[in-house]
């Protein structure tokens, strides 16, 4: 009995002190990249994780220089392509601030590729262009999500079935 107790204070205690000294990241989503160019870095990512064909999402845009600080305002376009076909765009718009937030809805299932386009910034001519893939939700999705579920279930049920039987025997004897 003491030899278990002593083993649950060491843990509690070893993983209290491990977590003092780490660091914690924040789950980064499936559809989410950042790509840094000529000095400036633009994150993407939509809300859901796996947008849904046919309703609406919306994809979330941050642009940052080099020292990782928001920009206060640049012109950006954005470009939509399925296949190696250009299937959508967005405008060229001037955005204040380093965010911008557009509503999109997905038409068809499966990898695009989305390129988006920065103009002139810093007052230098050109465009920053910018490629990231992002997916739609498919019956894949469904699958990844089950068998992590189902990997999760069963190692839950042999930790059980290898622990629980010593566990009720110890308690039996005490």
């Amino acid at each position: 009995m003491t030899n278990l107790r002593s083993i649950i204070i060491m843990l509690v205690l070893v993983l209290g002190v491990v977590s003092l000294f780490s660091d914690a990241y924040a789950h980064s989503m499936f559809n989410s990249a950042e790509e840094f160019l000529g000095g400036y870095r633009v994150q993407v990512a939509t809300l859901p994780e796996f947008p849904q064909i046919g309703e609406k999402s919306q994809i979330l845009f941050r642009v940052g220089d080099s020292s990782f600080n928001e920009v206060d305002h640049f012109t950006m376009g954005v470009r939509f392509f399925y296949n190696d076909q250009q299937v959508d765009a967005i405008n060229p718009e001037l955005h204040k601030g380093g965010h911008y937030n557009v509503d999109y809805v997905w038409k068809k299932p499966g990898n695009h590729i989305v390129k988006v386009d920065l103009y002139d910034m810093d007052g230098n001519p050109g465009i920053l262009t910018y490629t990231f893939n992002m997916s739609t939700q498919s019956p894949f999705g469904y699958i990844f999500i089950i068998a992590i579920t189902v990997g999760a279930i069963s190692l839950g049920v042999v930790v059980a079935y290898i622990y629980l039987p010593k566990i009720l025997r110890f308690k039996i004897k005490s």
